[in-house]
């Protein structure tokens, strides 16, 4: 082995990339994570997670995830993660976790996050570098197309369904003008047309924080159009049940997001 000039480097060109496919896949056990704000004082934490994944046999090679490096013109490359398409729906995830808040002094456990048979087809994150000179950062793009069977909130621990939030049917991609979902990937960001940016600032008081921004989009056709669709909604709890029945929200879009978060005031 041996060093290569710079002239060699400079002429390497993205090719195929790479796929892979993940399958028996799971993990479970006394494994938690955890966020604790800087110098103590709060912390979240998500224990005992459980997350797994059921497989397509048929389509093992013919349907895997893709990680490639792909040229713009006049542009930074992008490295792109692309989902399997997924057609058949038999790649499914389950998940669960407890979770528990600790601040000022108060020590909260919030019970269980339960996930099941949560379904992705086609969807990308796209990551580059920022194309406005002197922002730094990570600028990305990302895409969803997923349907998600139930969501469960269980604040009494995950086998114990006496108390509990669920969301069932849930739906979420790309959506026309009519509100139809049109079971393609919603570009939530787009890394060239409508960038993400992910960096930390500190402003001119000292204070440092995290920011997430979505910014306009750059092209005449705007920014593109989700859909979300929910069969049920529903409390329960020892006085009975209340069914919120279904929701639907027709179309909708991101023109413009910005999220600073702070450690503390």
């Amino acid at each position: 082995m041996q060093p290569l000039a710079d002239d060699e480097l400079a002429a390497v060109r993205s090719a195929d990339g790479l796929a892979f496919n993940l399958v028996n896949f799971s993990l479970s056990g006394p494994l938690t994570l955890s966020y604790a704000m800087p110098g103590g004082g709060a912390s979240l934490s998500l224990s005992n997670l459980s997350l797994s994944r059921s497989d397509d046999a048929s389509a093992t090679f013919s349907d895997p995830y893709r990680l490639r490096v792909l040229r713009r013109d006049g542009l930074a490359d992008v490295i792109r993660l692309t989902e399997p398409q997924n057609a058949s729906g038999l790649l499914k995830w389950q998940f669960a976790a407890d979770w528990r808040v600790d601040a000022n002094g108060i020590s909260h456990d919030g019970g269980a996050l339960v996930l099941q048979d949560l379904v992705t087809r086609g969807g990308s994150l796209t990551l580059t570098t920022p194309a406005t000179p002197g922002i730094e950062g990570v600028a990305f793009g990302v895409a969803l197309n997923l349907e998600i069977g139930q969501l469960r909130v269980m604040p009494r621990g995950r086998d114990n369904t006496s108390e509990q939030l669920q969301i069932s049917g849930l739906r979420l991609g790309a959506a026309s003008e009519t509100g139809t979902l049109l079971g393609t990937p919603w570009a939530l960001a787009d890394a060239t047309n409508q960038p993400g940016l992910f960096n930390a600032q500190t402003d001119a008081g000292g204070n440092s924080y995290l920011h997430l921004q979505i910014g306009w989009p750059t092209t005449s056709a705007g920014a593109p159009l989700g859909g979300l669709q929910i069969d049920n909604v529903s409390f329960k709890s020892d006085a009975g049940v209340v069914d919120l029945g279904s929701s639907r929200i027709g179309t909708m879009q991101i023109q413009f997001l910005d999220v600073k978060l702070r450690s503390g005031l």
